[in-house]
């Protein structure tokens, strides 16, 4: 595999019993690209990303993280990803700190502290890093579940619809944080269902529906207007 890519499938497919959510997708992403994923509900977005993020396996295909099988190596290559859904994967009796430490430890991470508590700064908690996570709202879960995901530095940033949620403090904190990613040059996967809000800082737009690739494009390309219109905004009666 050529080694410019940080995440490339190949004939991705799943299904659900008689459902097929993917239909066969085959994509690849280089390395510091921030591809915008668009697609409805039930395209196939969020179960594209969750088989990269090693929490789904896929029925048929390959699909690699920097170099590595997702289905022969998981672990390693969940090393390499950060991963945010409608799921934060906290838990609710432990505080901000406590959650961070524990997925720290995950990661094999040492002295991990001061960074915990700087992405504590970062994401607006610091004063809140005593509190349960069961008395946090939901746009604060969704705070702390984006200082989760930065916590061990990952070179593959995967993001569904993560602006669910979110509060207009929490939407500018998200917004500086994929800035600085990008700029860092990580490599970021966002997918959405609002075309202005995914386009943002995207350099990569592309479309999925009925589980298949339908759009792929640069994201300043004017026609992504026009196949956004066609499969999502006009799409929901096709």
């Amino acid at each position: 595999m050529p080694d410019t890519f940080a995440l490339e499938s190949e004939d991705i497919r799943k299904t659900f019993g008689h459902f097929t959510a993917l239909a066969g997708v085959t994509l690849g992403v280089k390395r510091g690209e921030f591809l915008a994923l668009f697609g409805r509900n039930g395209a196939g977005k969020t179960t594209f990303l969750k088989i990269a993020a090693t929490l789904v396996r896929q029925s048929q295909g390959k699909l690699r993280v920097e170099g590595i099988d997702t289905r022969e190596e998981p672990e390693r290559a969940r090393r390499h990803i950060g991963f945010l859904s409608h799921n934060t994967y906290l838990y609710r009796d432990l505080n901000p700190v406590e959650n961070l430490r524990f997925f720290s430890r995950l990661y094999g991470m040492p002295d991990s502290e001061e960074r915990i508590l700087a992405l504590l700064d970062r994401v607006g908690l610091r004063r809140r890093a005593s509190d349960p996570v069961r008395a946090f709202s939901r746009g604060l879960h969704q705070r702390l579940g984006i200082a989760r995901v930065m916590l061990h530095d990952p070179s593959v940033i995967l993001l569904d619809e993560p602006y669910t949620g979110l509060d207009a403090n929490a939407v500018e904190i998200l917004n500086q944080i994929l800035d600085q990613a990008a700029s860092a040059g990580k490599t970021i996967i966002l997918t959405s269902h609002d075309l202005e809000q995914g386009l943002r800082a995207a350099t990569r737009a592309a479309i999925i529906d009925r589980g298949k690739i339908v759009f792929d494009s640069g994201a300043k390309d004017p026609a992504i207007r026009d196949a956004y219109a066609a499969y999502i905004r006009l799409g929901v009666g096709r």
